[in-house]
């Protein structure tokens, strides 16, 4: 039995969906203190989150990046929201699928099943847990964490992506046609967003104490240039 949490302010919606979801065997909770997301999160351990954009206090976004910085579980939007930016910000704050209301609920179950394969049953990956190093700097891919030494820092999807893209080809000139497929395959990005997310992986290797080991390429894309001191926490 998985454990499937609906983060939807509307009571009817909320018990449409819950009622649909038990009658394939699972559990379904709907969250009622809209103010403590992530401690109902820690304490319910769900395989899935149905997650809505207006939401009271704060909004969807939001309990999706908070959710993003201690979980990798399946979280998918469903949002009265249809506009292209909405589903480009959701993606990017780390949802892994979008649904628009009105909504049939045969498409809801099939896209929770899917995920529900994908992550924990039939096509769920058996290897040992993905990482990344260069250098002493090790990226732990399922985890979002990156760490050098005994110092670690939490990272989003997008950054973990970014960095794994950036490390793999060190000393490499990356692309910025190659790391936009990378992060938002087909989707409509604006310029800028790529350079928001660069700035925020420095800040990340800042907290490490990495400095200028990131380049950019005017009008070409970035590379990442191994040249911090390898450290062992043994």
């Amino acid at each position: 039995m998985y454990t499937i949490m609906i983060i939807e302010d509307d009571p009817k919606i909320a018990g449409l969906l819950k009622s649909h979801i038990e009658r394939y065997g699972d559990r379904a909770v709907s969250v009622e203190d809209f103010e403590n997301v992530t401690e109902q999160f820690k304490q319910l351990q769900p395989h899935v989150v149905l997650l809505d954009i207006n939401l009271p206090s704060y909004d969807g976004f939001y309990w999706c990046r908070q959710i993003r910085t201690i979980s990798t579980c399946p979280i998918l939007f469903i949002s009265a929201r249809s506009g292209k930016m909405d589903q480009v910000m959701a993606l990017e704050n780390g949802a892994d699928d979008y649904i628009t209301k009105p909504f049939e609920h045969e498409i809801v179950m099939a896209k929770i099943r899917s995920q529900l394969r994908r992550v924990y049953g039939d096509y769920a990956a058996r290897d040992e847990e993905r990482k990344v190093e260069l250098n002493g700097l090790v990226v732990y891919l399922e985890r979002l964490e990156i760490e050098l030494g005994d110092q670690k820092v939490q990272l989003t999807k997008k950054e973990t992506i970014l960095l794994e893209t950036l490390m793999r080809r060190s000393p490499k000139l990356v692309s910025r046609e190659t790391i936009l497929e990378k992060l938002w395959d087909d989707s409509f990005v604006d310029d800028n967003t790529l350079s928001v997310n660069i700035t925020r992986v420095r800040k990340r290797l800042a907290e490490l104490g990495i400095t200028d080991a990131l380049e950019t390429v005017r009008g070409s894309g970035y590379r990442l240039i191994n040249n911090w001191k390898a450290t062992s926490s043994l």
